[in-house]
């Protein structure tokens, strides 16, 4: 049977799927936020989205991707061999030795003894270790579940996997594949993450209770055997092979031409200048004490490319500017407190300002800029 075309799959495409989606066409990564008692729900719908197990096989919603996942519980106990080790999943498609750098030699080592020929560490090298780490691989999907309550050391770990595509471990060094994401899931109105980490996430979105969980009723009705299996601190990744006798919803050649896409798409002057003027109204709001930063300017110009192929265009609209605002920077933008308000330098109440900062979130502050600009026709 001839399948659909590209944009017909992706306008079927649920809430978390395009989210993801948006993620690997940008080559970026993304937040997630929902209620505390749906965490454990979201992490497993997260995972069904790009599960590669040929027991969910007749699950339609399951195999979107052909990404592996794994599911990282952190908390404050977690430690970076935690988080190093957590994020590996079991690969039977091992490449040489000879390809592969590990802190123990081998043939690509640049520890290399050049006056006897020896490797560095050779007399302690353990072939069992060895192997453990040249069978393992970073996942193509890492969702960290409450990663803003790790310690500020396993987040910068994070925010280095992200920006480097490696990480270090205590046996091997580790790249990530070509197609990699990231999802930090958090629970509404909890501590940020650090600084820096949150400000190279690529884009937020909010799946509530009024959302569907269209993966795990397909799976199973999100049985409560499902839910518990989930409770420990790391999930056990399955194998990173995929099912060769299915093709995933979205092949990654059809990825790849949406990344060509991207790379194509204009923005007219107009909507460069509602872009620029969305970023410096949200500077100058009253209600906002940072958080608008270079960083999220660059990502908002990424997300309109990487939008615009979605909808069939080779432009972009100033509805798809004002929807990307929405996404850019509500992870990014911290809310005032009266004490730190600007207009209490210049002697305003304290009172009037603490009942005009009163109920407002970042969401809501977008939604008051967008308001206040003109829209180029």
């Amino acid at each position: 049977m001839e399948s659909r075309p590209l944009v017909d799959r992706v306008q079927s495409l649920g809430d978390l799927e395009l989210a993801v989606l948006l993620s690997l066409v940008a080559q970026e990564h993304c937040l997630i936020w929902t209620e505390d008692e749906l965490i454990d729900a979201l992490g497993q719908e997260l995972e069904l989205v790009d599960i590669m197990n040929s027991e969910l096989a007749n699950c339609a919603c399951t195999k979107v991707f052909g990404l592996s996942p794994v599911v990282l519980e952190c908390s404050e106990q977690t430690t970076l061999d935690d988080f190093s080790s957590g994020i590996l999943i079991e690969d039977d498609q091992i490449a040489p030795s000879s390809q592969r750098a590990t802190y123990y030699g081998g043939q690509s080592s640049y520890f290399t003894n050049r006056l006897s020929g020896s490797h560095f560490g050779s007399l302690s090298r353990s072939p069992l270790r060895d192997s453990i780490a040249d069978s393992q691989r970073i996942a193509n999907l890492v969702i960290a579940k409450n990663l803003n309550t790790a310690r500020p050391q396993v987040q910068i770990q994070a925010l280095e996997l992200i920006r480097t595509k490696r990480i270090f471990t205590r046996t091997s060094f580790q790249s990530a594949p070509q197609r990699f994401v990231l999802i930090a899931l958090l629970t509404k109105d909890s501590m940020p993450l650090c600084n820096h980490l949150n400000d190279h996430i690529f884009i937020s979105h909010y799946h509530g209770a009024e959302d569907e969980f269209l993966n795990l009723e397909e799976a199973g009705n999100g049985s409560s055997s499902d839910t518990n299996s989930i409770s420990s601190v790391i999930h056990t990744p399955r194998k990173g092979v995929p099912d060769l006798d299915y093709e995933p919803l979205l092949s990654s050649m059809e990825v790849d031409e949406l990344i060509d896409k991207r790379k194509h798409v204009r923005i007219s002057i107009e909507a460069m200048q509602y872009l620029q003027n969305i970023s410096v109204f949200l500077r100058l709001h009253r209600a906002v004490a940072g958080g608008v930063s270079s960083h999220a300017s660059k990502h908002f110009s990424l997300l309109l490319k990487c939008m615009a192929p979605l909808h069939q265009l080779e432009y972009v609209t100033p509805s798809l500017v004002a929807l990307a605002a929405r996404k850019i920077y509500p992870h990014r933008i911290e809310v005032a407190k009266p004490e730190t308000e600007r207009s209490m330098q210049w002697g305003s109440d304290y009172n009037a300002v603490t009942a005009m900062l009163d109920g407002l979130t970042a969401e809501s502050i977008v939604e008051d800029v967008l308001g206040a600009l003109e829209v180029p026709l």
